[in-house]
């Protein structure tokens, strides 16, 4: 099975939403997956830069690759929900044809509530450290030294919209197959 971002899941993860906040999560993430596109594209331009001015004019480049890192961990982070949205992350698809569909229920609750555990732990420990940084005044250890509080708000944010994405669809199921029976 593929998990592309084509029509026919774009459709698929439309038809499930049903409630107030599973519209308003699938607003946020159509943002963030434009805002991360443009900064992996970013991204991309910086280290073409990087690799322009270091070998052709003999130019440091102090802050290209942390600025390249910042922008591909803050556009992966954030678009996660997204891409889980899809149902896209990695998922083992080998066995559900092998169990029959009340196992492949529990299995797939299960599943998510481990996920939930640990995206939540998580995104709780990401907002701990990102309360670390401001207080305390993390910068990065390089000539540039930017402060940490950037990429850590970008993973406490993309963290906690994971788990919210993975608490609907937890819900969703439970309202499904209680609709089901």
């Amino acid at each position: 099975m593929a998990h592309g971002l084509d029509h026919v899941e774009t459709e698929q993860a439309a038809a499930r939403s049903e409630g107030a906040a599973d519209r308003v999560l699938a607003f946020v993430n159509n943002l963030v997956v434009k805002a991360s596109s443009i900064a992996l594209v970013a991204a991309g331009f910086v280290l073409t830069y990087s690799v322009i001015v270091r070998y052709f004019l003999k130019i440091s480049t102090d802050w290209q690759d942390e600025m390249s890192v910042f922008l591909i961990v803050g556009a992966v982070f954030m678009s996660s929900a997204a891409v889980q949205a899809l149902r896209g992350h990695v998922a083992i698809e080998a066995i559900v044809g092998l169990l029959p569909p009340r196992a492949n229920f529990i299995r797939q609750i299960l599943v998510d509530l481990a996920s939930f555990a640990f995206c939540a732990f998580f995104a709780w420990k990401s907002w701990t450290l990102l309360h670390e940084a401001v207080v305390e005044g993390f910068h990065s250890g390089s000539t540039w030294g930017p402060p940490l509080w950037i990429p850590y708000s970008l993973m406490a944010v993309g963290m906690t919209l994971l788990s919210l994405q993975i608490l609907l669809q937890v819900a969703a199921e439970l309202r499904h197959r209680g609709r089901v029976r």
